[in-house]
């Protein structure tokens, strides 16, 4: 299909491309949020809010259902830049293998048929119906490292005083890489997923990062990722007393010596 645009493209020097994934008819049988019209409903909203919190912000929106969200744009956000892709994902693979594999098709078409993404040195990622409350916060922390990776990760038993601290996954519902660098290490991690060992794409990027001792992959801040999860069809919970939980398990995270080569200095 062939990318369709809304308005001219406004190409923001130095900014990354914000690439937002949208499935608005899945094949993934175990997400909770299966209704098109609200999933579509909460992709307007996420963009609404993407908007408001960063407008110099180019955005490209692929949907790997072959739905088409450009009319729905123009009479939504008269007047902004949006690039809009759509095409359709390998059913029968994402039902075998799970959403992380149709989430890899439709970051692999974005990169290959986008315009602006052709034009652009990096990208920040982010499933759709979501969007980062911080996100200014994170693109100073992310542009002033000069990192080509940065994601935020899970760290179990943190606070354990008898477990061994270990990296569970990386969090790929929003990061920001450059091109080059999700080429070689991350665009083939989609076919991984679901296979016998039955890993996400979450575990699978963890092992990419651990087994390449990719150094200074991880954000310095933790991003506020707001809006609704299709697996669990609810809004994530960012009260207060959960950031503050957050902030200290990074802070404690960052001090322990094995991890400190995955965070920027």
């Amino acid at each position: 299909m062939v990318p369709i645009s809304l308005t001219p493209i406004r190409k923001i020097p130095d900014f990354p491309v914000v690439l937002m994934t949208s499935c608005v008819i899945i094949a993934d049988g175990d997400a909770v949020l299966r209704a098109p019209e609200k999933r579509i409903h909460h992709t307007l909203e996420a963009i609404e809010h993407w908007i408001e919190l960063a407008p110099d912000l180019p955005i490209v929106i692929c949907d790997g259902s072959n739905f088409d969200f450009s009319p729905l744009l123009a009479e939504r956000f008269p007047g902004h830049a949006f690039e809009c892709l759509f095409f359709q994902n390998n059913a029968e693979l994402v039902k075998k293998q799970g959403k992380g594999y149709g989430e890899g098709e439709i970051i692999a078409y974005a990169l290959e048929h986008s315009r602006l993404l052709q034009t652009s040195s990096h990208f920040i990622k982010c499933t759709a119906k979501l969007w980062v409350e911080n996100i200014q916060a994170c693109l100073r922390s992310s542009i002033a490292r000069q990192c080509p990776f940065q994601a935020k990760a899970h760290f179990k038993h943190v606070f354990s005083l008898f477990k061994k601290t270990t990296l569970d996954f990386i969090d790929t519902r929003f990061y920001f890489c450059e091109k080059n660098f999700y080429h070689t290490y991350f665009s083939s991690a989609y076919r991984l997923v679901g296979l016998s060992d039955q890993r996400s794409i979450e575990h699978v990027f963890r092992d990419i990062i651990l087994e390449k001792e990719l150094p200074k992959v991880l954000l310095a801040i933790n991003p506020v990722i707001c809006g609704v999860g299709g697996g669990h069809g609810s809004y994530y919970k960012n009260n207060l007393k959960r950031r503050l939980k957050d902030r200290l398990r990074l802070l404690v995270v960052r001090m322990t010596t094995r991890f400190q080569f995955l965070f920027p200095n």
